[in-house]
Order: structure tokens, then sequence, then C-alpha cells
């Protein structure tokens, strides 16, 4: 039987970024874990927010994929402000439902696993934002051994939060 886990990722994904969700999803289903995802093994029938809220809570845990999905050239960070600052170079930035994704998870106390691509920064993706310790994409180049006792950890953590229920 697998335990259902939420994994929040954006559709819309790059070669590279596809065959980093390929790398994650082949863990999950190693680890006899259900990947559920909105628009992937749900589609709504209900606002999307409130959909992703009703798969979450039938999950033991959740995977938040941070890809980059908007990519700014330059710009002003926090304009109008005492800490204004130009910026003259690239910025990455993930989808925001990786953000809300995550709260949702959060709020349920589930254990959560998050990967990042890059220069992918704020909010969830910030270090010390929670307890969770933030890894880089997985890709075909990562450590095998290391990515196999990350999700071994994260999963001994699903399979209790899946028995307390």
């Amino acid at each position: 039987m697998e335990i259902p886990v939420f994994v929040s990722c954006p559709t819309s994904l790059n070669d590279k970024q596809a065959i980093s969700r390929a790398i994650v999803i082949r863990l999950l289903k190693r680890y006899s874990l259900e990947p559920r995802a909105l628009g992937r093994s749900d589609y709504p029938t209900e606002l999307p927010l409130r959909e992703v809220l009703g798969i979450s809570r039938h999950c033991a845990g959740g995977i938040i994929l941070g890809f980059e999905q908007y990519r700014s050239m330059q710009g002003i960070n926090k304009p109008g402000t005492a800490e204004e600052q130009y910026q003259n170079f690239p910025t990455s930035f993930p989808t925001p439902w990786n953000q809300l994704e995550a709260g949702i998870l959060f709020g349920l106390r589930l254990p959560i696993l998050i990967f990042k691509e890059g220069d992918i920064s704020g909010g969830i993706f910030d270090p010390g934002v929670t307890d969770v310790f933030i890894h880089p994409m997985p890709d075909d180049a990562s450590d095998s051994r290391a990515l196999n006792a990350v999700f071994l950890k994260w999963q001994g953590n699903v399979q209790q939060k899946y028995h307390e229920e």
C-alpha cells in the first residue's frame, strides 16, 4: 500500500526540470509513497486552493519542488522603502503556488521535504523559515546515496504521521 504525499510542482517544466521531477517521483515510488498533485493526479471540482487543502488533508507528507518559473533580468527590490535596491542581474522566482501549498502543508503539520533549483529564494525557500533543510534540486549528477538518505529520513516521518491518523 502506498502512502499519499502532496507534491508541489509547476505543470510546465523544461527538459532539465522534468528530469529532476522524474527522479523525485521515482524515489517516491521506491519508498511506497503515492504522489498527489493538483492538475496531475487530482483535478479540481472546486476552487483550486480549496482543492489543494482537500488533497493535502488526505496526505501524510509533502514535497515542495521549487523550479524557476519566472526570471527578471533587472528590477527594484523593496521600491519606495529605505531598503530599496536596484538589481541589474537576473533573479529567478518559483511558482507562487509553492508558497501557498507549503503553507497549507505546514499548517497541517505534515513532514515537508523541500528542493530548490539554482538561485530560487524567498518565503519557504529561505533558510530558517521552517525547521526543514532546503536541498538542491536532484539531477543525474546527484549523489544517489545522499539523496536516498534524505528520502529515507523523511519517509520515516511520513510513515509515522500516516500511522498516527
